[in-house]
């Protein structure tokens, strides 16, 4: 199984993370992203005609949406972080893996911009980032209300690692996450998942400060 990989994107960590989650073996070819622009040449749009990594191969299977790839790893090897099969459980994990996109244009775009000076409107992108994390803080608030750490589920689903990239690396983007306590302990429980590997950026846990403490309304 291959990937086309650029180890900065969070999109491309985030099939990297899952398979070593779910113990499957990728074949890394890297990609000249930045400033080759590799992903746009021909080889690559023969793949992907969008001109986007990742791209996931596996024999006659080719995947170019992130989403599809942690489904696809999670199906083929580790089922269980497709969740139960509760209708309310998959309804959850399919609504946070369509909000992931949201994350990638808002958190994703106003780090492209600070980091590689990708042309944009860094106020929009980053209002666009504040407004997603303002919802997923209320979305995991609700979540710890029912004695639940995770996304969907009393444990992590494809849904927690679609989002985490992003999230975790907003302060690249101008964003800081200290507005969001909920939040930092939900990448906290993420960072401490046996198997968890790092990008760039995103630390072991025993590198953190302590955890933010909530009131018992939030706990």
């Amino acid at each position: 199984m291959k990937l086309y990989d650029y180890v900065l994107s969070p999109s491309c960590y985030k099939v990297r993370l899952m398979a070593a989650l779910a113990g499957v073996r990728l074949e890394l070819r890297p990609v000249d992203f930045h400033p080759g622009a590799e992903h746009r040449g021909p080889e690559l749009t023969a793949l992907n005609p969008a001109g986007s990594i990742p791209i996931l191969e596996d024999g006659d299977l080719v995947l170019t949406e992130s989403a599809a790839m942690l489904a696809y790893l999670a199906a083929r090897s580790a089922p269980e972080w497709l969740g139960s099969g509760a209708p309310a459980e998959t309804a959850r994990i399919q609504q946070w893996l369509c909000f992931s996109h949201r994350l990638t244009a808002g958190l994703g775009g106003a780090r492209l911009h600070e980091m590689l000076l990708r042309p944009g409107d860094i106020g929009a992108l980053q209002g666009q980032g504040i407004a997603a994390l303002r919802e997923l803080e209320a979305g995991l608030v609700e979540q710890r209300l029912r004695g639940m750490r995770f996304l969907a589920s009393d444990r992590p689903t494809v849904a927690d690692i679609a989002c985490f990239p992003y999230v975790a690396l907003a302060p690249d983007g101008g964003i800081p996450l200290d507005p969001y306590p909920t939040i930092r302990l939900w990448s906290r429980a993420v960072r401490g998942l046996e198997g968890f590997i790092e990008m760039p950026g995103i630390h072991r846990l025993h590198e953190l400060t302590p955890g933010p403490q909530l009131d018992r309304r939030g706990a």
